[in-house]
């Protein structure tokens, strides 16, 4: 009885958790690992750390999206019929997260023992949900030819 109040002391408080002791990052230690590690395709990330990113990256995009429609309205710089593409601090958000957006999912190739180059298999479209499914998979347990396991010390 003990051990099962402990366990839900621990799932109630697993925002409280240190990173290298087995458990997931945190949203806050992905955003600066990933920030911190901007242009690094060397290494492992783990699902915690690429999927942190993820929302990370499209709660900027949203933000981005209302402070242009606060700022500038209709402006875009491009317009494609009924669609306004390229607006300017939307375009800006996106432009600076590409490059860290492509080292973590490297990295996360990485951490499944597999070369960052697979990346490139969201361009065939098909591919995309390919790599969508594998970046849920834990990457491999332990030290792989990339680097030590993320989740150990």
């Amino acid at each position: 009885m003990q051990g099962l109040a402990l366990r839900v002391f621990r799932a109630k408080n697993s925002a409280h958790r240190q990173w290298g002791t087995g458990e997931d990052m945190t949203f806050t230690q992905a955003i600066s690992s990933v920030l911190g590690k901007y242009a690094t395709f060397s290494g492992r990330a783990p699902r915690s750390e690429y999927w942190w990113f993820v929302v990370f990256s499209i709660l900027a995009s949203i933000a981005a999206g209302v402070i242009d429609t606060a700022l500038f309205g209709a402006f875009s710089l491009l317009t494609f019929g009924e669609i306004d593409a390229f607006t300017p601090i939307s375009t800006l958000v996106g432009l600076g997260l590409l490059i860290p957006s492509i080292a973590v999912g490297v990295r996360r190739f990485h951490d499944m023992d597999y070369a960052g180059w697979w990346l490139l298999l969201i361009i065939t479209g098909i591919g995309a949900l390919v790599v969508f499914f594998w970046f849920m998979v834990r990457g491999t347990r332990g030290p792989n030819r990339f680097g030590p396991d993320p989740l150990e010390f």
